[in-house]
């Protein structure tokens, strides 16, 4: 069963663009049976703190936002399901398992460490407590991405999807380019070129250029699952990630937002009104798809321009 604040979709208010935006991992609502064994406050240090809110002005371009309400450390929507650490379970999974490179570093489905090296735990977790998480939280989440997704590209023919993150300014101890390097302000990850057109990234990147920020491509990330999963660029279904870069809109330490915070919003405006362009008139031109007018959603429950919880 869903959980009632797995995530929030919004949606555009007047029109409808084939830009689908999703952010995995600035939830904030930490469920009762979490027990964890640090404090709430290290927790917190591995949120993409404001993410959504970086993007909220997606619904005012056409595009469709997806926000998760859970936090990563408890379940992480940017993973495979067989990403299961099987130390942390107490007993035997039932189902197939498939240790990741993050698995390895401790930050796989279910994380075993903080970014500081941290443990998480003093326990194991049952076999139900992590199928649940999985049903409840992890599931839920990845299938609102893909039925925003599917809607987009049912409608024009092709969709172009933004998979949302934050990146500390230095890296830290489970990095996988190790600890103390300086991160540029955006980084864009297209898995080396196969989960969208290499146009899509090259425009991204030459906006953010042109703002005058240093952007990186698949350096040093090449983005995980949701960009895996739910690309298909022969087929018209283009997933890019895209890491901005903390330092310039929060306090790390304190995760309060910085005097900057407005400035790299509007920015991030600017790049979300030029890339529902982009996709309008790619899938009009690719597709011969009339765009830009109001839209039959398919969930007609939802309101527009609002969130949706589930």
């Amino acid at each position: 069963m869903t959980s009632p604040r797995a995530f929030d979709v919004i949606e555009p208010r007047d029109h409808f663009v084939p830009l689908v935006l999703d952010s995995p991992h600035s939830g904030t609502e930490y469920p009762d049976d979490f027990r964890a064994a640090v404090p709430l406050e290290a927790l917190r240090q591995a949120e993409d703190s404001f993410v959504h809110e970086l993007y909220a002005g997606a619904p005012a371009v056409g595009a469709t936002l997806v926000a998760a309400r859970f936090p990563r450390s408890y379940i992480d929507p940017n993973r495979s399901l067989l990403d299961i650490d099987l130390s942390l379970i107490d007993g035997k999974w039932p189902g197939p398992a498939a240790a990741s490179r993050k698995t390895e570093l401790g930050i796989g489905l279910i994380w075993r460490i903080l970014d500081s090296g941290e443990p998480i735990y003093a326990r194991k977790l049952s076999v139900e407590e992590v199928k649940n998480r999985i049903v409840s939280y992890h599931q839920p989440y990845q299938k609102a991405v893909k039925d925003a997704l599917d809607h987009a590209h049912a409608h024009f023919g092709a969709v172009w999807h933004l998979n949302c993150h934050s990146m500390p300014a230095v890296s830290g101890r489970i990095s996988e380019e190790g600890p103390g390097k300086r991160r540029a302000d955006f980084v864009l990850g297209d898995r080396d070129g196969t989960t969208c057109d290499g146009e899509f990234t090259a425009r991204v990147a030459e906006v953010l250029k042109k703002m005058g920020y240093d952007v990186k491509i698949n350096d040093p990330y090449k983005g995980v699952e949701l960009v895996r999963a739910f690309s298909d660029p022969k087929a018209g279904r283009h997933s890019l990630q895209i890491e901005v870069n903390r330092r310039l809109y929060m306090d790390e330490k304190t995760r309060a937002r910085s005097s900057s915070f407005a400035e790299l919003k509007a920015n991030l405006d600017r790049l979300l009104a030029e890339l529902a362009r982009y996709a309008a008139e790619c899938s009009h031109d690719c597709h011969g798809h009339e765009h830009g007018h109001d839209h039959d959603h398919h969930h007609g429950e939802h309101d527009h321009g609002s969130p949706h919880r589930h």
